[in-house]
């Protein structure tokens, strides 16, 4: 099957052979991400318990009707139409697809189709994105009650003739859902067009912010009383989270997007401050409290090759002592390498003092004292830029730790670096690759990354031979 890999399944299987429509587990109803709800909304509206619940109805019995909406018209053959966002699912993407299916559910000409927002990840990606979660508890929106990519077989819908498709912050589908474009019907994204879509496919493609200033727009032009509360808060804080809260030194921000907050704010005073919701969601996205040790190296993740070798670098929002007394680190480190054939991992910490200023740190994992040493050495010698690094104590062997002097050498001046130190002397280093789509939005027309399917596991044997080459400065590939 050529559509999101659900072959075998029928319109009511799920793309990964999930269950189309899970039962309700008693994790999903928890806390949704690792920061505890600051009741940021019911707090500075003064409202709690049932008053917030009351605000959140609308927009949460819509999403909670979806599964028996979406069943219902499978078992009918009645037209789904999905609104699905990008591949990283990020903010934008999540909650312009909520907001647009709901107002297309309430506004459309055609009754007899069902209007189900899809997040466009797997449900065990969904807690890797803290300002998502945190922004959905704060509406009351439930985590069980979102339907996600592995949840649903578009490909089987589409072979059925049932499903219409509506994208947002993305136009392009990537190459493994290409069988899915005949169905896309309506396109609205943020960005440059790449391609032209066939002729019956409306686009609205406009340079803003955001795309839910799209979405906002959209909504407004519709019939009055559709807006509630909740949208207008889910719509209001995605639009100051990529904005960069409307500051025009950011470079994001256009008169379009600054015009939508204030519409949401002049329909809704009551909605927070923008200084608030900003830093409540800029604080959400880089809270990793609640992630375990696997959820923290995946959420900000990409991986390097050179001759053989895969070399894992996240970046992590924690300080690095508070990184190295997690409960079980070493195991986890260990269990996360072995488990993707990676041969070792750099941990990038950035952390934030009471002035906002940033403050980096370095760990260094390889079960392998070769490959951890010639790491070690390259960002110690780095002169381009030069990390000023500082050697701190370390609990164990296999892993090294420093502050690093130079704060403003952020992991895309790392990186080539570790590619050198991977290729050896006068290589371009191997390919880079995101293993898990980062917070910020990535181009959609980039192909499924090889690295995350199933790396045969390296034994220790291969791993010391081929770091002994790179260390010996013998070129990737050569003879043994």
């Amino acid at each position: 099957m050529t559509s999101g890999g659900g072959g075998g399944h029928g319109p009511f299987g799920g793309d990964g052979g999930h269950a189309p429509f899970p039962a309700s587990r008693a994790g999903d109803h928890a806390p949704m991400g690792g920061a505890a709800s600051t009741g940021l909304y019911w707090a500075v509206l003064g409202r709690t318990g049932r008053a917030g619940e009351q605000l959140a109805a609308v927009m949460e019995r819509f999403v909670e009707g979806n599964r028996a909406v979406l069943q219902e018209h499978v078992r009918h053959h009645q037209e789904i139409h999905v609104v699905m966002g990008n591949e990283a699912c990020d903010l934008d993407s999540t909650v312009s697809a909520l907001a647009l299916a709901y107002f297309l559910a309430k506004t459309s000409p055609a009754p007899r189709a069902a209007f189900i927002p899809v997040l466009n990840i797997p449900r065990a990606d969904f807690a890797l994105r803290t300002e998502t979660t945190f922004l959905l508890r704060e509406q009351g929106i439930p985590a069980a009650a979102l339907i996600f990519r592995d949840e649903i077989d578009l490909g089987g819908l589409h072979r059925a003739g049932l499903l219409s498709l509506t994208l947002v912050d993305h136009h392009v589908l990537p190459g493994a859902d290409a069988a899915l474009e005949e169905a896309v019907v309506e396109v609205l994204d943020h960005r440059p067009l790449e391609r032209d879509r066939a002729p019956g496919c409306q686009v609205t493609a406009e340079p803003v912010g955001s795309c839910a200033t799209l979405v906002t727009e959209r909504i407004a032009q519709g019939p009055p009383g559709v807006l509630d509360r909740a949208t207008a808060a889910l719509l209001h804080g995605t639009i100051l989270l990529d904005c960069v809260n409307l500051s025009p030194a950011a470079g994001k921000v256009t008169p379009r997007d600054v015009a939508c907050v204030s519409l949401l704010e002049a329909r809704f005073p009551e909605l927070p401050a923008r200084d608030a919701v900003f830093e409540a969601l800029q604080a959400a996205k880089f809270d990793v409290s609640g992630l375990t040790t696997e959820q923290m190296l995946r959420k900000d993740l990409k991986v390097l090759s050179g001759d053989g070798l895969l070399l894992a670098v996240s970046a992590i929002y924690v300080d690095l002592e508070t990184f190295l007394r997690r409960p079980g680190l070493l195991q986890d480190l260990d269990a996360f390498c072995q488990a993707r054939g990676y041969a070792g991992l750099v941990a990038m910490m950035i952390s934030f003092n009471e002035r906002n200023e940033p403050s980096r740190q370095l760990a260094v994992y390889s079960r392998c004292e070769t490959l951890r040493s010639a790491v070690c050495q390259a960002l110690e010698e780095a002169t381009a830029p030069s990390l000023h690094l500082q050697s701190l104590p370390s609990p164990w062997s296999c892993v090294g730790a420093y502050a690093q002097g130079n704060a403003l050498a952020s992991r895309k001046k790392v990186l080539p670096i570790l590619r050198a130190a991977l290729g050896g002397p006068g290589a371009a280093g191997g390919p880079e690759e995101e293993v898990v789509p980062p917070p910020t939005p990535m181009n959609s027309l980039v192909e499924e990354c090889p690295l995350a399917q199933a790396v045969p596991p390296l034994c220790p044997q291969d791993v010391l031979e081929r770091v002994s080459r790179i260390a010996a400065g013998q070129p990737p590939g050569s003879p043994k």
